[in-house]
């Protein structure tokens, strides 16, 4: 038993490598992209992406999830049709969606509101969506042959291809945005090649259509709460676009992109907290422990929330040459959104955290509800607050988005699986975080957010956080036992 469990945690730790490079690799492009790309670009790169999310849910429509679910119970004579069925009817419905969308790419343009000389960039949508719809299935079957490591080199092979084709083709063939798709394109079409001998080997030339309605009956409920899921992520770009124009959608999008130290930190404490709960919900002491582990959670996260709030203005400002930064200076009027960014990510680990419960108890019927919530709040208040704050009123909705699912899965939780958490010790770090963000917001807004005036404020984090008992030696312990769940 104690072997199996090391190879969960030790799976889950190259899953989430592979996670956590792609998204590294994505904020590596962005700084990139912010020297040679204007506004109005970066603005309608992220509204076409944000429509790409949500097609990505509609393409599969939970068919990887059913998969997953009738080729686990499957018998070895059966796993052939378990695997084709799926993969061969997703296969016909993406290509006629495919093929749908792009004999309609100027309506689409319209109905988007792609700038018309830009139009043409939803035909390699069609192909990126195809070529990345194929590839779930068959990642699927992967991960459950445990084969971590092919799927992890294979998912390294798409980003580092994406990377390379973007910086190549703007940095020395002087394309534009078309380079972004182009490069999508190529690197989606790469990695279904790689993946075609692991189609081969399992696919047989036939629907089960008995199986293919169990799939459909499983699989389409899935299709509400990704949906609503990824509204809470996204759905701030494409109306920002509506609301405002394509320059302040792609000032808000570098921006929003800023936040990936608080996305690497909560992504990596997702995929070792899953299996770090559900190997301890047994323990006599498990509920204990989950409450450290939030309590450690937060204040670490809380420091990452407020070394980057200070500092973010010194970090873009990092000199490449003589005329470049980090990100170019025409995006940085952008950068008030960066500590809301943070914070909302930081509730959204919160979240995560609260998901324990849910698992182990088997009431993952909640979370339809709580992200349908969360989606409801977020286009309310975006429709709301960004035609008063612009940009940052499309922060603030998702900061309201991930403060009510918390709120919502943290109320129903604690009502079948009880946790005494340390909730002083918690609001009082989350009290001090939302200070220091406010009294950035003053120095900003007043113009006087000298570095002095910032280290003061770090400094006074800092003794308060230990003169208030916030952290002790048993704090750090838990700390760094966090920072070891994957040996």
């Amino acid at each position: 038993m104690r072997d199996k469990l090391k190879e969960l945690t030790k799976d889950t730790a190259i899953y989430g490598i592979s996670t956590i490079v792609g998204r590294l690799f994505g904020f590596i492009l962005i700084p990139f992209l912010s020297q040679f790309l204007s506004k109005s670009q970066m603005g309608v790169y992220g509204n076409i992406y944000s429509y790409i999310a949500f097609l990505n849910i509609i393409y599969i429509y939970g068919m990887d999830a059913a998969f997953l679910k009738y080729t686990s119970v499957a018998e070895e004579k059966e796993k052939k049709a378990v695997f084709s069925t799926p993969f061969i009817f997703v296969f016909v419905t993406s290509l006629i969606f495919s093929v749908l969308f792009t004999l309609n790419v100027d309506s689409i343009g319209v109905w988007i509101k792609t700038p018309p000389h830009y139009t043409f960039l939803l035909n390699y949508v069609g192909v990126i969506l195809f070529f990345d719809t194929l590839a779930l299935i068959p990642f699927a079957h992967l991960r459950l042959q445990r084969k971590a490591k092919k799927f992890a080199v294979i998912k390294i092979v798409n980003i580092t291809i994406n990377l390379t084709m973007n910086i190549v083709l703007i940095g020395f063939f002087n394309y534009d945005i078309d380079a972004i798709f182009i490069s999508n394109a190529a690197a989606s079409i790469i990695t279904f090649i790689i993946l075609i001998p692991d189609i081969y080997e399992f696919l047989s030339p036939k629907i089960d259509k008995a199986l293919l309605k169990k799939m459909l009956y499983f699989g389409l409920p899935y299709l509400p709460a990704a949906l609503s899921a990824t509204v809470v992520q996204v759905i701030d770009r494409p109306l920002l676009t509506y609301l405002t124009d394509d320059a302040t959608v792609g000032v808000y999008t570098t921006n929003y992109k800023l936040g990936i130290s608080m996305m690497l930190y909560v992504g990596m404490f997702q995929y070792a907290w899953q299996p770090f709960f559900l190997n301890n919900a047994k323990e006599k002491n498990a509920k204990e422990i989950f409450s450290k582990v939030l309590t450690a959670f937060v204040l670490v996260g809380s420091v990452i929330v407020v070394i980057l709030t200070l500092f973010i203005n010194d970090i873009v400002a990092i000199p490449l040459s003589e005329s470049r930064t980090l990100i170019d200076a025409k995006f940085w009027d952008g950068l008030v959104i960066v500590p809301v960014i943070l914070f909302a990510y930081l509730l959204h680990g919160m979240y995560i955290n609260f998901q324990a419960g849910i698992y182990i108890q088997e009431k993952t019927k909640y979370f339809p509800l709580i992200t349908g919530a969360g989606a409801v709040v977020n286009i309310l208040v975006n429709l709301w607050l960004i035609p008063i704050l612009g940009l940052m009123g499309a922060a603030l909705a998702t900061l309201a988005s991930y403060l009510l699912m918390a709120l919502l899965l943290f109320n129903v939780v604690q009502k079948f699986y009880y946790i005494k958490y340390e909730y002083k010790k918690i609001l009082l770090t989350l009290m001090l975080t939302s200070l220091v963000i406010i009294g950035f917001y003053l120095l900003f807004y007043n113009n006087s957010a000298d570095l002095i005036y910032r280290l003061l404020i770090l400094l006074g984090f800092s003794v308060l956080i230990f003169t208030l008992k916030i952290i002790n030696k048993d704090e750090l312990a838990i700390i760094f036992k966090m920072l070891k769940l994957r040996k």
